[in-house]
């Protein structure tokens, strides 16, 4: 498996449509600054599943759709692709090219494809699981990331790690998880109380 292509629309500085080829071998993505390296990472990053605006240097995720800008006008869907050549079969589809898509509109709708068929974010964290590219996979790190992390209290340092690791994701899961047994627990008593009263009056 090897990723051929990167498609890029209404995304951050990406206005228009934009495809860059990645030929075998090593790609360097070079320029000044501000000309648009980071938000090449940014996609990629975001097309995988990333759901913390501030990993993606933005307040909030629709921060990532194309704001507009002197002789172009605000965009309402970012779309990002990514385009893998699977001829050797890494991936368990019956595909030679598998291409993975995410969307997002201004109105909040936000939307996972795998081959153009609509898909949810698991299933695309479970199909690239193992390849390099899953959850569980080494992240894109970015060079004011790295600033960051030599610079920043070691609590903060933490949190950095933990959120680029999904961490932060499974902690709210299991938060959730927690307050649910709570509340089960809650009404397990609730039904004690109520058997024990019916058991007195019989």
């Amino acid at each position: 498996m090897r990723l051929t292509r990167l498609e890029l629309s209404g995304f951050k500085s990406f206005a228009g449509g934009v495809e860059l080829p990645f030929d075998a071998g090593v790609t360097a993505i070079v320029g000044p600054n501000g000309c648009g390296k980071s938000n090449i990472s940014d996609a990629v990053r975001w097309v995988l599943g990333e759901q913390s605006p501030r990993l993606l240097r933005g307040g909030k995720m629709e921060d990532v759709i194309f704001q507009g800008s002197t002789g172009r006008r605000p965009v309402n869907v970012a779309e990002v692709s990514l385009v893998f050549d699977n001829a050797d079969g890494t991936l368990p589809l019956a595909y030679q090219e598998v291409v993975v898509t995410r969307r997002l509109s201004r109105s909040g709708q936000s939307e996972y494809l795998l081959n153009r068929s609509p898909v949810r974010l698991r299933d695309v964290q479970d199909l690239l699981r193992g390849t390099g590219l899953g959850a569980d996979a080494a992240v894109v790190m970015e060079a004011r990331m790295i600033e960051a992390l030599l610079s920043e209290k070691a609590e903060e340092r933490r949190a950095l790690f933990e959120e680029a690791a999904g961490i932060g994701l499974y902690r709210d899961r299991k938060k959730s998880t927690e307050r649910r047994l709570e509340e089960t627990a809650a009404d397990l008593a609730r039904l004690d109380d109520l058997v024990s009263e019916v058991q007195t009056q019989v």
